[in-house]
């Protein structure tokens, strides 16, 4: 179901005026891929990159298409590791935060 113009000029509003909600985006899009949900992992990645850098600048930065990124993080996108990897890292520096994995014992 494609996503409204509102909720998308919602989403960058609250991202250009609300860091911790910046962050939760991106904690929030790791923690569906280490979930395997890579589909949610990469619209919400999407709304972090729409909410901040944008894809123009996102692409120069990068070194790739804004059209290459916004397809890698679209429902039908297939970004190969190393792509997505750089993604995240960038815009980890972008925010100025670093992430960790924590492990925790699951149902046995």
């Amino acid at each position: 179901m494609p996503l409204t113009r509102d909720f998308k000029d919602t989403i960058k509003v609250r991202g250009e005026r609300d860091p911790a909600f910046r962050v939760a985006l991106l904690e929030e899009a790791l923690d569906a891929f280490l979930n395997a949900d890579l589909e949610t992992g990469k619209l919400l990645l999407r709304d972090y990159v729409n909410a901040t850098v944008g894809f123009e600048t996102l692409g120069i930065q990068l070194h790739k298409s804004p059209e290459s990124l916004m397809h890698m993080l679209s429902e039908k996108g297939n970004p190969r590791a190393d792509n997505l990897f750089a993604v995240v890292s960038h815009l980890k520096t972008h925010e100025g935060v670093s992430l960790r994995v924590h492990c925790s014992a699951g149902p046995q």
